[in-house]
């Protein structure tokens, strides 16, 4: 069973940066595509990047289009979210995702077959 465990999580203010980090315990990260969703209490868990395998493809909800970036590191099976000028509306427990079925990006929640726990990320005013 593979294993996602987040870090770089916590309290940022708006117009602030923050990075998650998401490291695989799977011995075949390379042939995962990789990504991030997020959930706001009382709202649905959505789409927020996704990465290929060699992270050409990359594919960006439009809320965070522009502000956020997703990169992968093979060698260190690592998925990597970068947060920039971030909202108040970012505020969401976030969790990566693996889906070793499919080789394109892709942004439904059931094309994924592992999730991390969830790191919340908290921005403030």
């Amino acid at each position: 069973q593979v294993q996602l465990v987040e870090s770089g999580g916590g309290l940022v203010q708006a117009g602030g940066s923050l990075r998650l980090s998401c490291k695989s315990s799977g011995r075949t990260f390379g042939t995962y595509v990789m990504g991030w969703f997020r959930q706001a209490p009382g709202k649905e868990r959505e789409f927020v990047t996704a990465i290929s395998w060699t992270g050409r493809n990359t594919e960006c909800a439009g809320s965070v289009k522009g502000r956020f970036s997703i990169s992968r590191d093979n060698a260190k099976s690592t998925v990597y979210l970068q947060m920039n000028a971030l909202k108040t509306e970012d505020t969401a427990v976030y969790y990566c995702a693996a889906d070793r079925t499919n080789s394109t990006v892709q942004i439904g929640s059931g094309s994924y077959d592992y999730w991390s726990q969830g790191i919340q990320v908290t921005v403030s005013s």
